[in-house]
């Protein structure tokens, strides 16, 4: 049986841009020196609650003041090949502890000594390819992200804004809005998430659900041991018309954290 796995390899680059420094002084120099506020330590939160500490395994990351602490990978699992449009809901976010499976999140820490706010960005680089097949590529596919919501141990009122309509990356090598933090407001260490679990505490639609094969039976994410869920906030889209040939597919995210002026 052909089948067409639409895995989405998350060979991601990670870019903070920070706004230049000057000081002006007398021909003898001046210096001056800057320290952030207290961090809240290392560690990747439970993005549905914030006071808890999970394992989510590999995790990729920047240094510094204003820092990823995680971004996810997307695996968006494999299908049957098809005449049809096909929607692929990703593979829920799963961690290495007893913590459940979660919507896809991103953790960014801001504790520079004066925040002037930032912006989350998002862009994909190129169409997703066969990692067999030159030349093969999945024409007119969509990635998507949906149910956009915040959390932090911060108050409810310093957080970044998120976009609450659907964010399709449908033009490749464009650059779009995930977040925004305005001047004063996305100190500290938030999470942005797109979708939740059936038991979060915030009242957030439940997007998370147990993934079953064609027999309605459970699948067992054997990365973690345990049940396989998926998310369908964040989906791929492949059109009917797109050619198919059966193997891999993958492409590359850039996630950009840049610190407003």
């Amino acid at each position: 049986m052909n089948r067409l796995a639409a895995l989405f390899l998350c060979c991601m680059a990670l870019v903070v841009t920070t706004q230049p420094a000057f000081a002006e002084g007398a021909e003898a120099g001046v210096e001056i020196q800057f320290s952030g506020r207290p961090d809240e330590g290392d560690g990747i939160r439970d993005p549905e609650n914030a006071d808890v500490i999970v394992d989510p395994g590999k995790v990729n990351k920047t240094e510094g003041l204003l820092r990823f602490d995680f971004v996810p990978e997307l695996n968006f699992g494999a299908s049957e090949i098809s005449d049809k449009n096909i929607v692929f809901p990703v593979n829920a976010q799963q961690f290495k502890d007893e913590t459940t499976a979660r919507g896809q999140f991103i953790q960014l820490s801001d504790y520079r000594a004066n925040p002037t706010g930032w912006t989350l960005q998002l862009r994909q680089e190129t169409q997703f390819k066969s990692e067999a097949q030159d030349g093969a590529v999945l024409k007119g596919a969509v990635l998507s992200f949906d149910n956009s919501w915040t959390n932090s141990k911060k108050d409810a009122s310093l957080a970044p804004k998120v976009s609450k309509e659907v964010i399709r990356l449908n033009n490749i090598g464009e650059t779009y809005n995930l977040a925004e933090a305005a001047f004063g407001n996305g100190g500290g260490t938030w999470s942005i998430v797109f979708g939740a679990s059936e038991n979060n505490p915030k009242g957030q639609a439940t997007t998370v659900s147990a993934k079953v094969d064609e027999q309605n039976k459970p699948v067992i994410d054997e990365a973690v041991n345990k049940a396989a869920y998926i998310n369908s906030a964040v989906q791929l889209t492949v059109p009917a018309a797109t050619e198919k040939q059966p193997g891999t597919y993958s492409t590359v995210l850039t996630w950009i954290i840049s610190e407003l002026p």
